[in-house]
């Protein structure tokens, strides 16, 4: 009978995915850029996938994408468009033993639970956030399910900023200890995208590696922003804006009174009027409704991005089309994970995942053995 994600956790002990080995070429000692000849092969799977920001960077470092998991019908739409394949569905519908074995496990598990917006809605709304929000905050555990199941030797997780602080600490000690019960070094910072793409997103990322192949803590280390200068807001915009990303009156003129009741409460709340020659304010999934959180001045009323810029800001290739409409694309680009940050950390995954460590009792050795 399968097993899926909505059964026990407690079915596999050893775990299913023995002798599974990752196969990586020479160190990149710190590269940002890659050669063919020089690319590691290795595979991976893609869970809450969204629309693929872990896979463009896996892939562009030589990664294979054996398996992706994203219930979003729009989500899917683009990934489809842009991979040629429609991820899997409800990740708690699927049958954990099809997923095949792989070296790197991929997730940016859903964040509303967690955010401080996402938090913020639900207690104006007298709803459950973080793990007491069974619709999203619970696929944690889901997760927890697949990583004991399929044993994959490393992970690399993504959430929101507020997850380490969220219900006053606990949500993330259960987060940390899940993982490290479930037997797995784990490596956590907090990055803010700034010194990769002009947006100040501060995400928190989550290495892990299996204490069963790393004997010893290996010495992994998350990656330092480029050296040079750092990207500006005027950068990504377009040169062109249709006119229908201009604010209408009525819309400035509420958003202006709205910042201004809110001033005369001694709160902070209110539109972000952008500096073109600084960093934007964090993009959200709810760009859509107003823009009011990166608003780009101009002659007359401000503007909001348009979705290229979106896609920009959050450092996706220009060559990806945008297939859906404006609101489900400011939906999917708030959502994601910035590709060069995840790019940057994964350099940083293979430059220690040949580590070799020694014990008195076994030797480990790098992972080489080639898996087509």
């Amino acid at each position: 009978m399968p097993i899926t994600a909505k059964q026990s956790i407690r079915q596999n002990p050893a775990g299913l995915n023995r002798g599974l080995q990752l196969p990586l070429g020479p160190p990149l000692n710190g590269r940002i850029k890659t050669t063919v000849g020089t690319r590691p092969r290795f595979t991976f799977i893609d869970l809450f996938a969204g629309i693929g920001g872990f896979r463009l960077a896996l892939e562009k470092l030589g990664g294979k994408c054996l398996f992706s998991s994203e219930w979003d019908r729009f989500s899917q739409q683009t990934y489809r468009a842009w991979f040629g394949e429609t991820p899997e569905g409800d990740i708690r519908e699927i049958d954990i033993a099809s997923i095949p074995d792989h070296s790197i496990l991929a997730a940016g598990f859903p964040c509303q639970p967690f955010s401080i917006a996402g938090v913020s809605k639900k207690n104006s709304l007298g709803l459950a956030h973080g793990f007491k929000d069974l619709a999203q905050g619970t696929l944690f555990f889901q997760l927890a399910t697949i990583i004991e199941l399929k044993r994959p030797p490393i992970l690399f997780l993504e959430n929101v900023k507020n997850l380490k602080s969220h219900d006053e600490g606990r949500t993330w000690d259960v987060i940390l200890k899940t993982l490290e019960d479930l037997d797995y070094w784990v490596f956590d910072k907090v990055i803010d995208a700034a010194g990769w793409v002009p947006q100040h997103r501060e995400r928190v990322y989550i290495i892990c590696f299996d204490k069963k192949r790393y004997v010893n803590r290996p010495p992994f280390h998350f990656p330092t922003p480029p050296v040079g200068i750092a990207p500006k807001l005027q950068d990504i915009l377009e040169t062109e804006v249709d006119s229908r990303y201009t604010l209408t009156d009525h819309l400035w003129t509420y958003l202006q009174a709205y910042a201004q009741r809110h001033r005369e409460k001694g709160n902070g709340f209110g539109f972000g009027l952008a500096d073109l020659k600084k960093v934007s304010r964090t993009l959200s999934a709810r760009y859509y409704k107003d823009g009011s959180e990166i608003l780009i001045p101009q002659k007359g009323q401000p503007r909001r991005l348009t979705p290229r810029e979106c896609a920009r800001l959050m450092g996706f290739p220009e060559d990806k089309p945008i297939v859906v409409s404006d609101t489900q694309a400011y939906r999917q680009f708030g959502n994601a994970v910035v590709p060069p940050i995840v790019e940057a950390v994964t350099i940083e995954i293979l430059n220690v995942a040949n580590f070799k460590t020694q014990t008195t009792s076994r030797h480990v050795t790098s992972l080489r053995a080639s898996v087509q």
